[in-house]
């Protein structure tokens, strides 16, 4: 019944679209609000309006109007910002004590003065694609969210951050300071900059260390199609208000299109956001959110890799990248860990006949490590629902062949990855 809801439900907002997000943008992007600089009138003008929204969309406040305040000492200076923080409670009386988190930031750059023969000409960065776009998803799916809320078991929080672009402030205050069940987070979802997709920046989403369980729902949802589906990013992530989250182990998604040469710029102008693809990413988040808060399990958390400066040269042999950290991660027979599962793992899996006789299946996520000389060591399964599909899932994996290490600035260096191992029994036919 709550399945066919959904379906109904999904439907009937698919037919009448996502409402308001370019009247969003264009409000967070006009003149009035002088692109947004942290501290200024023209942010706590847009987190007002984010909090109006969300309080309009039937999402229980847990900040005032005004925003919860911190501050940002700079020298002798202090500058003041705010986050804007609702939630849509979930219905299961045991898992809506447990949270996912979306967020995406308010502020942006501000004004500029320039000197022009002798004048000084003020310049406003309207910041549409960084990160009105990001802010005006947020919205949408917040009300969709509200207007579905029975078919949520978790919680979901909804929060606009203050001051990103002075060191991910509002988000640091979040995770460190003000939300006081960080261990409760099942998945935070950062929407930045998502206005402008293209061939050379698709819709993308990016998870910082490995996470087998985000990557498999993404598939789940792409294998049923109907979805405007996000590609798994590679190269270097750029900084955002997930970071807070990462640092503390917190399993994160950065969703973006990217940021092109005109973001953060005066020509970042509402005019050239693709208003369309933007309303199918609502449906791809507002889907997603719906399966992570449904799961019997929180999503898995790994052990999370400290991002370093990009290009970095490797002083420690024994530090573990991720595969989103190198500069070449590591492969196998010319591809990637799918090739790796497709042409090795369920080529020589077994399935247990204990678990065939007891009718078991489901999937044991594996860690493991490419070494720098390409072996694979320090294999385990993480998580799994039973000893004997947990035991072959680790044999199969601990036999592989050496891969092609990963490198940074030419130093091999250790890779660690997480794969999900899927038993399925199959009906035999008479």
């Amino acid at each position: 019944m709550k399945r066919f809801l959904a379906i109904l439900i999904s439907t009937l907002f698919c037919a009448v679209g996502w409402g308001q997000i370019s009247e969003h943008v264009k409000y967070l992007s006009s003149e009035e609000l002088r692109g947004r600089a942290a501290g200024t009138q023209g942010e706590k003008l847009a987190a007002q309006y984010l909090y109006n929204s969300l309080l309009n969309a039937g999402l229980q406040m847990l900040t005032p109007e005004t925003g919860e305040d911190f501050s940002i000492v700079n020298g002798t200076d202090t500058l003041h910002s705010q986050n804007i923080v609702g939630v849509v409670e979930g219905y299961d009386e045991l898992l809506r004590n447990q949270y996912i988190i979306v967020g995406a930031n308010i502020d942006h750059i501000g004004t500029n003065i320039l000197n022009v023969n002798g004048n000084p000409i003020e310049q406003i960065y309207p910041g549409a694609n960084d990160n009105a776009s990001g802010l005006s998803a947020l919205i949408e799916v917040a009300k969709r969210v509200s207007a579905t809320s029975f078919l949520f078991r978790r919680s979901v929080v909804f929060v606009g951050f203050g001051a990103k672009e002075k060191g991910m402030a509002g988000s640091w205050y979040f995770a460190n300071r003000s939300f006081p069940y960080t261990d409760s987070i099942s998945l935070m979802i950062d929407i930045n900059s998502i206005g402008v997709p293209s061939d050379q920046r698709p819709f993308s989403y990016y998870t910082g260390a490995p996470n087998p369980e985000i990557n498999q729902m993404v598939g789940q949802m792409s294998q049923q199609g109907g979805y405007y589906m996000p590609v798994f990013g590679t190269g270097t992530l750029f900084p955002s208000d997930y970071l807070a989250f990462y640092q503390k182990n917190i399993p994160v998604m950065l969703l973006t299109t990217g940021k092109d040469n005109v973001s953060g710029t005066p020509r970042d102008t509402p005019q050239r956001l693709d208003y369309q693809s933007m309303e199918f990413m609502c449906d791809f988040i507002y889907t997603y959110i719906r399966e992570v808060a449904n799961r019997d399990l929180m999503v898995l958390r790994t052990d999370n890799v400290i991002f370093e400066e990009p290009g970095k040269a490797a002083s420690n042999t024994d530090r573990i990248y991720s595969p989103f950290e190198v500069d070449t991660p590591p492969s196998f027979m010319k591809g990637s860990e799918v090739r790796f599962l497709e042409d090795w793992v369920y080529k020589y899996l077994r399935y247990p006949e204990s678990a065939i006789i007891s009718g078991v299946q489901g999937t044991v996520i594996v860690e493991f490590i490419v070494e720098a000389d390409g072996s694979v060591t320090n294999v385990m399964a993480v998580r799994g629902n039973d000893d004997a599909l947990e035991d072959e899932a680790v044999r199969v994996v601990s036999a592989s062949p050496k891969w092609k290490p990963g490198s940074v600035s030419g130093h091999k260096v250790r890779v660690k990855y997480s794969i999900p191992v899927e038993f399925k029994l199959r009906k035999v036919r008479k």
